[in-house]
């Protein structure tokens, strides 16, 4: 830690905090002084959200001390951690839109008595704002009427009523534009003046050392390292992050046939303002990565593309050289289009279900007698699928809940492995999945790919997206911002946290 600081607002020691026997934080250590803006940086699985979920009271800590101001605190409840003077913003913007500016600042204050001082809370609201520069938002303007900056500072605004001497924010800019953004950092700005400590959580590095103090980062729920933006760069920041070889989990492959026909094309797609005009190409046998941050656009891309999100996006898109609607999933699969949802346990498997049933879910009346399904086929189809995969269960009768994660994922994998899909979107293939399986899913997926299957990895594990794919694209607030060969790990994120396209161009000094 930074030994400069002699007298933290903020200090915690040795703090360590497991699941289910799984360690994610070992004796971590973070401490930040009045006035002082620290980022938390790290990758996927770092440790940082559950670092900040034990600040702000979210979790409790197995171990390991915290001090406030040079005293030991308790706090197993956020609101122990607000009463403190920690207040958090996450990164999607909680406002009650159908209340007014100053309704919504001084919510905590408002009792719970039938009286409200309407008066009271209206000029509370007015000296906040004009603190923070920004009088001439009226605090009596209904805030789903706000812009989106607006609504971050009215947020910020509310922290400050209930008087945060500690200020947790988590990707405060990731909804906002170039130009909004800055607004956030005049309001920084402001706040350090009041000597208010802002703990900050952004992917976006070019912003980190523009607003840092001090970058800690953390790697696999451990101290990395502390740097001072001034005295480092992004290169050693981006190092320090990844501080791995990415080859250990990837088998060498031969490169794909570029002559090979594209299998899909998406062109100027747009949708609900998350995705901005995104067009790409993937050829039949390539793994092409999408490799994005939260909010990035990442999470809907898959989505969009195999009709979750219905038929209200704009551009032209083909598969297998025909034009592609993907109004609903329906006709997305009908198309050849296949997709291995982010969220297993509630969107992937059928958790009452047994192993068999799971993978035959998705083609039911091919492997059945007309309308009627066939147990004795999904038998062999499963058992065919266990083999092959190496799906680890006591049989193709087990009901899937009873399974690890890996070879759950196998399973929602194995579904789609059918000879009518063309094309299998994979949204975050590998997350909860342990690393042999882990392997085990790559080297399959390269296999298959290799035997035809065009396959789309939507990540945002970024060793994951530069390892497995032919081609990494790196998306950032809707829109594709660089494109990258296999391999280039510390590129891709880099690309990811430059903020602007210019900078992908231009690189970062």
């Amino acid at each position: 830690m930074n030994s400069q600081i002699d007298t933290p607002r903020l200090r915690m020691s040795g703090i360590n905090k497991s699941f289910s026997g799984v360690r994610v934080l070992k004796d971590v250590d973070f401490e930040i002084a009045p006035g002082e803006v620290v980022a938390i940086l790290g990758s996927n699985g770092a440790g940082k959200s559950t670092l900040v979920k034990i600040l702000t009271g979210v979790y409790s800590r197995d171990s390991g001390q915290i001090e406030i101001d040079g005293e030991t605190v308790e706090m197993t409840t956020s609101r122990e951690s607000a009463k403190l003077g920690i207040s958090f913003l996450p990164q999607e913007i909680s406002v009650i839109v159908d209340m007014t500016v100053a309704e919504n600042i001084c919510m905590a204050n408002l009792g719970s008595s039938n009286f409200v001082n309407y008066r009271m809370m209206r000029k509370r609201s007015k000296e906040i704002l004009d603190e923070l520069g920004f009088g001439y938002i009226s605090v009596d303007a209904i805030v789903g009427r706000l812009s989106v900056a607006e609504q971050r500072i009215v947020e910020i605004a509310r922290a400050l009523s209930e008087d945060a001497s500690i200020l947790v924010m988590d990707e405060p800019t990731a909804s906002l534009s170039e130009k909004e953004s800055v607004l956030i950092f005049e309001i920084i700005n402001r706040l350090k003046a009041k000597k208010t400590s802002i703990v900050y959580i952004s992917h976006y590095l070019k912003e980190v050392f523009e607003i840092a103090d001090r970058i800690e980062i953390l790697r696999d729920g451990e101290n990395e390292g502390s740097f001072l933006p001034k005295e480092s760069d992004v290169n050693t920041v981006v190092n320090a992050m990844l501080g791995r070889v990415a080859g250990q989990l990837f088998d060498k492959r031969e490169p794909i046939d570029h002559n090979v026909a594209d299998i899909f094309t998406a062109d100027d797609l747009h949708w609900n303002n998350r995705i901005n005009g995104i067009s790409l190409n993937i050829k039949k046998g390539e793994i092409v990565g999408v490799f994005g941050m939260v909010g990035s656009g990442v999470e809907v891309l898959g989505r969009v593309l195999f009709g979750v999100e219905g038929g209200g996006y704009s551009g032209e898109m083909t598969l297998a050289a025909k034009p592609y609607k993907p109004k609903s999933p329906i006709i997305a699969k009908a198309a050849g289009m296949g997709f291995v949802t982010a969220e297993r346990k509630t969107d992937g498997i059928l958790s009452e279900l047994s192993v068999s049933e799971n993978i035959a879910a998705a083609f039911q009346t091919t492997y059945g007698n007309g309308p009627f399904t066939s147990p004795k086929r999904e038998l062999i189809l499963a058992n065919s699928w266990i083999e092959k995969l190496g799906i680890k269960t006591s049989g193709a009768d087990q009901a899937i809940r009873l399974l690890s994660g890996g070879n759950q994922q196998k399973v929602c994998v194995a579904r789609w492995l059918h000879p009518s899909v063309k094309m299998l979107i994979l949204e975050e293939p590998t997350r909860g999945v342990d690393v042999g399986a882990r392997k085990d899913l790559y080297t399959h997926l390269v296999h298959y790919a290799r035997e035809g299957l065009a396959i789309l990895v939507l990540s945002s594990d970024v060793e994951e997206v530069a390892g497995l794919c032919d081609r990494s694209l790196v998306i950032d607030r809707g829109e594709i911002v660089a494109e990258y060969p296999a391999g280039t790990e510390a590129s891709v994120l880099m690309a990811a946290t430059a903020g602007t396209y210019e900078d992908v161009n231009e690189g970062i000094n």
